[in-house]
């Protein structure tokens, strides 16, 4: 992840995120961070075991107490790297456990997480993930992710909004961004339907870019996507879209 901090720099990005950063020492992160000049701009909470199918903990009645120190590890961490955003990853619910409990456990994690992270000016994020590539992910569209958030309506609770997720589950884009911008905190962008460099495929976005700076959006918007060969070869895209 180290190099990959100074490779986005050198690339000519102007932030960087990631899922998982715990095993590497804050201080070494956040030295590196201060070398390239770049912001680490979010990252997740621990995901559990994944050789058990775990994605994500903080939906899970069974898990209550790994959640939270999944959470306070997350929270932590971002404070002492100057991350100012953390998404809590829900978890897929095994379909045997009923749906209001998950939710019920859901809602008070995440308001367990809110009061840690208001004293450091964390938001958190949600993030809806299609059930037809994780099965089972408890935030499974953009309706249950807005409903959690209006629901609590705790102060730093956003959502995360990715673009090859929601175009799977729902298409209408700029229909779900236009209509839930208050809500969105961040963005993630890659080609649909294959997870590749966001040049191809079904989404234009140079269109949506130019949609975006059109309704004032002025978060964010971050790559994540499996490259076609290898990342250097595929940056072309960069320059193109940052125009």
């Amino acid at each position: 992840m180290i190099e990959g901090i100074r490779a986005a720099a050198k690339a000519g990005f102007v932030a960087v995120e990631c899922h998982w950063p715990f095993r590497y020492p804050t201080q070494t992160v956040l030295d590196v961070l201060i070398e390239t000049g770049l912001p680490m701009v979010g990252l997740n909470t621990y995901p559990g075991n994944r050789e058990q199918d775990e994605f994500g903990l903080c939906a899970l009645p069974n898990k209550i107490n790994e959640a939270r120190e999944a959470i306070d590890q997350a929270i932590e961490y971002a404070a002492q790297i100057k991350t100012p955003n953390v998404h809590i990853m829900s978890g897929k619910v095994q379909s045997a456990i009923d749906p209001s409990l998950a939710m019920h456990t859901f809602h008070n994690n995440l308001s367990y997480a809110s009061r840690i992270a208001e004293q450091y000016g964390i938001n958190l994020l949600i993030e809806p993930i299609n059930n037809i590539d994780v099965p089972g992910y408890f935030v499974g569209d953009m309706d249950i992710a807005v409903d959690i958030v209006k629901s609590l309506d705790l102060p730093n609770l956003k959502i995360m909004f990715d673009c090859f997720h929601i175009q799977k589950v729902h298409g209408e884009l700029k229909k779900y961004i236009e209509q839930n911008l208050d809500l969105i905190e961040h963005i993630q962008i890659s080609s649909f339907p294959e997870r590749h460099e966001p040049d191809e495929g079904e989404i234009d976005y140079a269109d949506l870019f130019s949609f975006l700076e059109k309704i004032g959006y002025d978060g964010y918007v971050g790559a994540e996507y499996n490259p076609r060969t290898t990342t250097d070869e595929g940056l072309a895209w960069l320059s193109s879209l940052s125009n």
